[in-house]
C-alpha cells in the first residue's frame, strides 16, 4: 500500500561537541523525549543528474532549491516500504513532499525510469521534477545514526541528532551494510531543530549558555565538496 504526506517547516542545524550535547539533553529531560524508533540508522540515496546538477545548484545558496532522495529508517528487504522524499527550501522554510513505496516498487522506477505507481499531487510533483531534470542517477548514499526527540505536550516542535555521518559513491541499496566515509570530526555530533514556529525559551537558553550558534550544514552537499576535492587530488575535476 501507498502512502504520502507533506509538511512545512524551519529546520536549524548546529554542531555539537559531546559536552554540549550532554547539556542539550540535560535541558530537555523535563520538556521532551525520544520517538518511538529510539536510535536507528537512516539510509538515503540521493538522485542527481550525470554532472551534480542539482547539488550544485543547492551549494549557490539560492533563494529556492531542491533535492530528491529515497530514505529507509533501517536495513530492508524488497517488499519492506521506504520513503521517496522531494525536498524544496524557500526562503528558509523547507518543504517536504514524501511518498511511502515499497522498496521494489521505487528502485524498479527509477532503474527503468517508469512513473511511480501511485498517481497523487504529491506522486504529480515527484514526476514532474524527473521529467524536468531529465535522466536522474543514484549519486551519493548516505548513512547516519539518528536520535529524534519529539515534546511531551504534544506540540510539533523536534530536535534530533546525528551521528556516525558516512558517505559513498557505491552499493546504492538500501538493504545494504552501512559504510563509507566520515562527514563529521570525532565526537561531533549534528543537532537539528525542527519546528513550524519558534523556539521554547528553555530552549533558547540552554543554546546561549553554552554559546551554540546555527550553522549551515548539508550533509549531502558537504560530501559532494569531498568528492571534488578527492578527484582533485587524484588529477580529475567533475563536471
Amino acid at each position: 500500500m501507498a502512502y504520502q504526506a507533506t509538511f512545512k517547516r524551519y529546520e536549524l542545524k548546529y554542531l555539537l561537541s559531546k559536552k554540549e550535547k550532554e547539556k542539550v539533553l540535560e535541558a530537555m529531560a523535563a520538556y521532551m523525549e525520544l520517538d518511538k524508533y529510539g536510535r536507528c540508522t537512516i539510509r538515503n540515496i540521493y538522485l542527481d543528474t550525470d554532472n551534480f546538477r542539482l547539488i550544485r545548484r543547492s551549494l549557490e545558496k539560492p533563494v529556492y532549491k531542491e533535492k530528491l532522495r529515497i530514505r529507509s529508517y533501517r536495513r530492508v528487504e524488497p517488499q519492506d516500504t521506504v520513503f521517496v522524499e522531494l525536498k524544496k527550501k524557500y526562503k528558509s522554510v523547507v518543504y517536504k513532499r514524501r511518498l511511502v513505496l515499497s522498496e521494489k516498487e521505487v528502485m524498479e522506477s527509477f532503474r527503468k525510469e517508469t512513473p511511480l505507481p501511485l498517481h497523487s499531487q504529491i506522486g504529480d510533483e515527484i514526476e514532474y521534477f524527473r521529467e524536468y531534470y531529465g535522466h536522474l542517477y543514484p549519486a551519493v548514499f548516505l548513512s547516519y545514526e539518528r536520535e529524534a526527540y519529539f515534546m511531551k505536550d504534544g506540540s510539533d516542535f523536534r530536535v534530533t541528532f546525528d551521528e556516525n555521518i558516512l558517505y559513498r559513491r557505491e552499493n546504492f541499496s538500501l538493504g545494504s551494510s552501512v559504510y563509507g566515509t566520515p562527514l563529521l570530526e570525532e565526537g561531533q555530533t549534528l543537532m537539528e531543530i525542527k519546528t513550524s514556529g519558534g523556539i521554547p525559551l528553555w530552549m533558547s537558553q540552554i543554546l546561549t549558555q553554552c554559546h551554540i550558534y546555527k550553522t549551515s550544514f548539508s550533509k549531502y552537499g558537504l560530501a559532494y565538496k569531498n568528492m571534488i576535492a578527492e578527484k582533485i587530488q587524484g588529477g580529475i575535476k567533475y563536471a
